[in-house]
Formats: C-alpha cells, sequence, structure tokens
C-alpha cells in the first residue's frame, strides 16, 4: 500500500495540530475494504452522524449544509453525556477532507477538534479506503493527558469500526455478482 508524495503532503499538513500544555492530541487509522467514494458518501454527511457512529441517536442540523454550519447531537443512554453542539470547520469534498469542532455540550471533551481525511488504497486487489483521524482537545481536570487520549481513541475506534462494517455491507450489496 503505497502512497503519493502529494498524499502524504496532505496528511502532514490536515493532520497537525497544536496540543497546548494542558491538551493532548493523537490520530487514529482504519483501512477499510470499501471504495473511497462510498467511504466518503458517508463521512461527509455532518448532518447524518447517525448512519455509521453508534452513539448518536440523533442529529438537526440549523440551516444549509456548509461551513460553520452547526449540528446538536444527541446522544445514546449509556456515554458520560447526552448532547453536542458541533460546528462543520471543514468540508473538501475534493480532497476528501471533514473538520468538526465542538462548541458545546454536557461533556467533558473542550476545545476538541477532529479531522477527518479519506484515501483511496489497494487492499486484497480490490478499492479500498484508508481512513485518517486526528483531534486535539483540552485534558480534563483530574485527569492526564494519557487517559484523554486513550478514551478519546477508542471512541474514534469505535466509530471507524462502524464506518468500516456499514461501509463493507455497502459495498458487497453493489458489487457486481459474479
Amino acid at each position: 500500500m503505497e502512497k503519493s508524495s502529494s498524499s502524504l503532503e496532505c496528511v502532514k499538513r490536515q493532520h497537525k495540530h497544536d496540543a497546548a500544555a494542558h491538551q493532548c492530541s493523537s490520530s487514529v487509522t482504519k483501512h477499510i475494504k470499501a471504495p473511497v467514494d462510498l467511504v466518503w458518501s458517508l463521512v461527509r454527511r455532518f448532518d447524518q452522524p447517525q448512519k455509521y457512529k453508534p452513539f448518536v441517536s440523533r442529529c438537526v442540523v440549523q440551516g444549509d449544509l456548509m461551513i460553520g454550519s452547526v449540528r446538536e447531537v444527541n446522544v445514546k443512554s449509556g456515554l458520560p453525556a447526552t448532547k453536542s453542539t458541533e460546528r462543520l470547520e471543514l468540508l473538501d469534498d475534493t480532497k476528501h477532507i471533514l473538520g468538526v469542532k465542538i462548541v458545546g455540550g454536557d461533556h467533558r471533551l473542550k476545545n476538541y477538534s477532529s479531522v477527518i481525511t479519506v484515501h483511496p488504497e489497494v487492499i486484497d486487489g480490490r478499492a479500498g479506503t484508508l481512513v485518517i483521524e486526528s483531534f486535539v482537545v483540552d485534558v480534563p481536570e483530574g485527569n492526564t493527558k494519557e487517559e484523554t487520549c486513550y478514551f478519546v481513541r477508542a471512541l474514534i475506534n469505535c466509530n471507524l469500526k462502524s464506518l468500516a462494517e456499514v461501509s463493507e455491507r455497502m459495498a458487497m450489496l453493489n458489487r457486481p455478482q459474479v
């Protein structure tokens, strides 16, 4: 799975977060056995994160879907939150980049900002996708950087696992039968 130099530069540029002393930053990657256009069609839906994010029960976007749009997300019970208010910071359909910042909610993820990029690759001789999600967030009082990063990476891993399952299921349904 070789990457072009322009792809590597895009990754370096988009996933560089300057974390302050009271913040942590990390990234998570996921290889998905589905074409990049199919995966991107799910990721880019700022207005419908529940299509693949298992902790989201409902999402309402205020106004048109564009940079600066705000969504109110209801979180399923069992997590230490019930709602999150998030702003669309970046949406590039050509480069497959989505950026989101949490601007409110009843959770401990203060000053949380994330970028997700979607890249074509070949997996087992078929069209596949490499998804990279990176973030920066304040470390809550009483927690360490390691604990905070572990918690956020676990949430992202869960979301990306679900994204892979949904995408791969859709790819199988769309694949011509031999």
